[in-house]
């Protein structure tokens, strides 16, 4: 094992955008493990939206990550030495293990995962808390039904990519909001949505009537701001809001934008609801076996945007999140 083990640390809870100064890059001795417990090397590491958030001292799901804490990430490890029985030397074990090269762990919350199945990075993406998210966010907090108008924004990211591609498995129109040229094309010509809608180019408003003539019926919204208040304006009756995140809101120093066409959900009789993925913990394995056998049956495309690098090249490509950069699941890979 190498001497040291390299971490980034929450150094200062930051205003706005995060900063590189809110940042601490520290080296530490590397641990043996302990009685009942495994150590490992990490492998790739997970960067999610949902991270700008722990970030921030208020009350949510979670605790914040505090001040000189390793920063919280899902992430895959190799296991390098064991005294814990369900794990041995070789092991690829998925877990939230944090920012940092080395990790010792007791095993709580840790799942041992098969390469020879599929790419580390899958296990973070389309098998990982993003499938999860997307797979119970349309199908439980949607109530997704066949033949329905589904529209997905930030669909050419992590959860949107799966989320949408689900629902054309379940037999659905899907429409989904993206950045650009480039993703917009990639959601039709590679994943099968039937539209997409660029919000920087289009007026989003126009492009849903037209892509959405007899309204939305579910609305899987990642984004929140302005978007959100577009799709309020096209839902059908009895629509359902999920409410999935809101990365444009994210870095706000400012309040968060809250929907001011809120009142459709009384004409449209519908509802919006938010969720929180760990709530379907007990199901994980069941939403993990049916997207595996979509992803067999080539029904769902695996996007992902590896980054190779070193533990210090987290805080530069976190940023890539919240600038649009990356198209499907962005996971750093160390070397």
């Amino acid at each position: 094992m190498s001497a040291t083990n390299r971490q980034i640390r929450l150094a200062a809870r930051p205003t706005g955008e995060v900063k590189p100064e809110d940042w601490e890059h520290r080296s530490v001795p590397v641990e043996d493990p302990g009685p009942g417990c495994f150590a490992g090397r990490t492998r790739v590491i997970s960067l999610d939206p949902a991270m700008r958030g722990w970030l921030d001292d208020r009350p949510s799901y979670l605790p914040p990550v505090g001040v000189g804490e390793v920063m919280r990430a899902g992430s895959v490890v190799e296991v390098t030495a064991s005294n814990h029985p369900d794990f041995r030397p070789g092991d690829h074990v998925v877990g939230t293990f944090g920012v940092q090269e080395y990790v010792v762990s007791d095993g709580r919350g840790a799942m041992k995962v098969d390469t020879a199945l599929a790419p580390p990075s899958t296990y973070l993406g389309a098998l990982g808390m993003p499938g999860m998210t997307a797979y119970f966010g349309l199908l439980d907090v949607g109530a997704l039904k066949d033949g329905e108008t589904v529209v997905v924004s930030g669909a050419a990211g992590a959860v949107g990519t799966i989320a949408g591609q689900i629902a054309k498995a379940k037999g659905c129109r899907v429409v989904g909001i993206a950045g650009g040229p480039r993703k917009c094309a990639m959601l039709t010509e590679e994943l099968g949505f039937d539209a997409a809608i660029d919000y920087r180019a289009e007026d989003v408003r126009k492009a849903l009537r037209e892509h959405a003539p007899d309204g939305i019926d579910v609305y899987f919204d990642n984004v929140g701001g302005d978007i959100l208040d577009a799709a309020l304006t096209r839902l059908a009756m009895h629509a359902r809001v999920v409410i999935c995140g809101a990365i444009s809101q994210y870095n706000n120093a400012t309040p968060v934008k809250g929907p001011s066409n809120y009142l459709s959900l009384l004409v449209r009789r519908a509802r919006m609801e938010g969720f929180v993925v760990f709530d379907y913990a007990k199901r994980y394995g069941q939403a993990a076996q049916e997207i595996a056998g979509w992803i067999g049956e080539g029904r769902i495309k695996v996007k992902e945007h590896v980054v190779k690098g070193t533990v210090d090249d987290f805080p530069e490509t976190l940023q890539m999140l919240f600038r649009g950069e990356n198209v499907g699941k962005l996971v750093l890979e160390l070397a």
